[in-house]
């Protein structure tokens, strides 16, 4: 992906606007952005701007990935007893499901 960017002056208005653009870009990313400006009437300029804009309004959202989010879990249960004692409460503690007692089914 290749990305280009300048600064254009506009005829209208005395202040600056940037001009972004994107090549390169993969078909599938292009083509989810285009449905969502489509569904949401805009156009695709339009579109990446507002993503762009709720992704840097709050970027403490998007710090980290759910693979390390899950990671940083590791390690983080507390308990006092064995992993034998925990697996045995685990086990008197289950439920008998009587979902599969029918023995007239078709993997019987």
């Amino acid at each position: 992906m290749q990305i280009a960017g300048n600064v254009l002056r506009c005829k209208d208005r005395k202040d600056l606007m940037a001009n972004l653009q994107v090549r390169d870009i993969d078909d599938k990313l292009y083509e989810s952005v285009r449905n969502l400006a489509i569904i949401e009437k805009r156009s695709i300029s339009q579109e990446v701007v507002l993503i762009l804009e709720k992704y840097l309004s709050s970027p403490l959202t998007f710090k980290r990935n759910p693979t390390e989010e899950f990671l940083s879990l590791a390690g983080s249960w507390e308990d006092d007893r064995s992993a034998e004692e925990i697996v045995q409460d685990i086990r008197l503690n289950r439920r008998n499901s009587s979902r599969f007692r029918n023995t007239d089914e078709l993997f019987d």
